[in-house]
């Protein structure tokens, strides 16, 4: 599974459409929207530290 796939999948566990999730993260929204067509490459560390985040905040389950 690449990158791409991995922040997709975030995402949909967060159940967050596109837009809440780049307003919760303040990301913009064609910048996720790259990331998630695999026109750019999100880095490995942002996806480790949102779903760090995440976790913490308790909005998708520990591990």
């Amino acid at each position: 599974m690449d990158i791409s796939d991995e922040v997709r999948n975030l995402r949909s566990e967060m159940g967050l459409n596109r837009k809440e999730f780049c307003e919760y993260y303040e990301i913009p929204y064609r910048t996720m929207t790259d990331w998630e067509a695999g026109k750019r490459k999100m880095p490995t560390y942002l996806l480790r530290l949102m779903e760090y985040k995440a976790r913490m905040e308790q909005l998708i389950p520990l591990e």
